[in-house]
């Protein structure tokens, strides 16, 4: 190992016996222990091995014992074993039904899939629940706080779980920001004024930036607090106040099925197939939040049984719920009427139900507060399971001894929210964190089939060479047939390539080479389909986004590895190479 400036010495990494550090400290050595940031001098010459630890840290992958055993010991005090299955379930509930199904379908019934609105959110749907399937396999095994950037530590390796990390964490920012000025849209349409009515104005500011909102401010700290003091008070208080969005969901249905005309639903393809992806891509969103099931798999009795009951069951029933209340908005109102921002409680009003919208705000704004409170739980865990690892400093690794939470990682996620969502309307940050979110789905189910095909230890080169020649082949025809609809051809011999490619790669993993590992307990049916089928309809919504989503996709990597280089690395390899040093101590002992 290299040495600079000293001796290494990480407080949360091992504590003496019997010494208990008091949790409220705040000092440079808990920020930055690695001896790389000890003093300028260390950290030039950190900089100056840039090279050789960059060839270190790109080949590093992760191991289940490091991500389950070693990494929780940084935080000094364990996360709480005290969740269910049904916990997890209306957990799943609270965090992905939010404001997606009522603000977004209305938008793309009218300008994209029209009255096939449904087939879009069975579309996205499908995608989602291929993408927690994948999640539950790996939450069962690997039952870590870090979700997908622990699955693609152990599997892909430690620089592609940092973009992951890095771009799940901008989610996060974004998305709460994001849902708390919703929050204060809906707020404001409850009381009976304009969206804006309850910001305030600051001409100085460009535009964009001038309507600051205290109130969503207010309303992620209180979310976060209540996270703060409890997981399970706060899994608890969900599921007790998901019943106000079943209710709500319960009434459109009912209600909405008794004004309901089949004649709306002609034409039922106005713009074709493709107006349907289109509006998949986009309605996708209303399905996001379900990953944040999987952080809690370390506070889980059960996780082996209890994660994939709650998740998948959760994801499944969404999925139908979904799919029907679209189809009875675009039967209550021709598809070419529906107002694109209000559309249920337009349709309501049209039907003489103008009091419905006020019972539409209300489950929306119930719907954006729990998505903010199970959202606070998982950035949480997520971002302690970076902290562990020293991709950010191990000071937000630290959990509380009396509550079993993590106080910094949730307050670091919270203040940073709160800034964005105090300023800025997020309309570009919005696409970003789209795009974002389908990234890392696809990534995570390639680790899964690197989890299910190569293991370190027995798999033999050939068999190795096979599986990456099928997994290119896999991701390159899922990129091919996204560019190829998104090119607007007329022809159809881009597909009768792209498909055929996609269908053989995965056959020949199949047949060609042997899985070299079964999942512990349950595991994703039909692999390799299935884990395939989600890369390629994953890459397949990314390529539906559009060219200036994917230029802010990367500047806003190219700043992650600017980060990475300057910081992280260094951080991550200090780290690494402290615990070898150790285990090494403890062998010769």
């Amino acid at each position: 190992m290299e040495a600079i400036g000293g001796d290494v010495s990480h407080g949360a990494a091992s504590i003496s016996a019997g010494e208990e550090r008091s949790y409220w400290r705040w000092s440079k050595n808990d920020f930055f222990p690695e001896p790389s940031f000890r003093n300028w001098g260390a950290y030039r010459a950190a900089l100056s091995r840039t090279g050789p630890r960059l060839r270190d840290r790109l080949l590093h992958r992760s191991t289940d014992a490091a991500e389950l055993l070693a990494l929780p010991r940084r935080s000094e005090h364990g996360l709480r074993r005290c969740l269910s299955w049904w916990d997890l379930a209306w957990l799943g509930f609270g965090s992905v039904v939010g404001t997606g199904i009522f603000v977004i379908t209305g938008q793309e019934a009218r300008f994209a899939a029209g009255p096939a609105i449904p087939l879009s959110y069975a579309a996205a749907g499908l995608s989602a629940l291929l993408s927690s399937f994948v999640y539950a396999e790996f939450a069962s095994d690997v039952p870590s706080a870090g979700g997908s950037f622990s699955y693609l530590r152990i599997e892909l390796g430690e620089f592609l779980a940092y973009l992951a990390a890095a771009n799940i964490l901008l989610e996060a920012l974004v998305g709460a920001a994001g849902l708390a000025r919703s929050w204060t849209s809906y707020f404001a349409t409850l009381l009976g004024r304009e969206p804006d009515s309850l910001r305030i104005h600051a001409p100085a500011l460009a535009a964009g930036f001038d309507l600051l909102d205290p109130i969503a401010v207010v309303v992620l700290i209180a979310c976060s607090s209540v996270a703060i003091f409890g997981t399970r008070g706060t899994s608890t208080l969900n599921w007790i106040t998901s019943l106000l969005s079943v209710a709500v969901i319960g009434f459109i249905i009912v209600a909405g099925f008794i004004h309901a005309d089949p004649a709306n639903l002609a034409p039922l393809f106005p713009n074709g197939a493709k107006g349907v992806f289109e509006a998949a891509a986009v309605v996708y969103w209303a399905y996001t939040g379900f990953d944040m099931v999987a952080t809690m798999a370390e506070e889980t009795r059960n996780p082996a049984r209890d994660v994939p009951l709650g998740l998948v069951g959760s994801m499944s029933a969404i999925t139908v719920v979904y799919c029907v209340m679209a189809l009875v908005l675009v039967m209550m109102q021709r598809f070419d009427q529906l107002d694109p921002n209000a559309a249920y409680a337009v349709a309501f009003a049209a039907a003489g139900m103008k009091w419905a919208k006020y019972l539409v705000a209300l489950g929306a704004l119930k719907g954006m507060t729990t998505g903010l409170l199970v959202g606070a739980l998982g950035q949480g865990r997520y971002t302690t399971q970076i902290a562990r690892a020293h991709m950010i400093p191990p000071y937000f690794a630290l959990v509380h001894p009396k509550t079993g939470t993590p106080v910094y990682a949730t307050l670091l996620v919270t203040m940073s929210s709160a800034c964005i969502a105090f300023f800025s309307s997020l309309d570009v940050l919005a696409t970003v964190s789209s795009i974002s979110t389908l990234f890392i789905f696809a990534l995570v189910a390639l680790a899964l089939l690197v989890r299910r095909y190569y293991n370190r230890e027995v798999t033999p080169r050939a068999n190795l060479f096979k599986l990456v020649f099928f997994l290119a082949v896999i991701v390159a025809s899922s990129v091919g047939v996204s560019a190829y609809w998104n090119s607007n051809p007329k022809g159809w011999i881009g597909y009768a390539i792209t498909m055929p490619l996609w269908f053989l790669s995965t056959l020949g993993l199949a047949v060609f080479v042997p899985q070299q590992r079964a999942p512990k307990v349950w595991g994703v049916p039909l692999v390799p389909w299935l884990p395939s089928l989600s890369i390629a309809t994953n890459l397949f919504l990314m390529g539906s986004l559009g060219y200036e989503a994917f230029v802010r996709f990367g500047i806003c990597t190219a700043v992650m590895l600017v980060y990475y280089v300057l910081v992280g690395l260094h951080a991550t390899y200090d780290a690494a190479h402290e615990e070898n040093d150790t285990e090494a101590i403890k062998v010769e002992a």
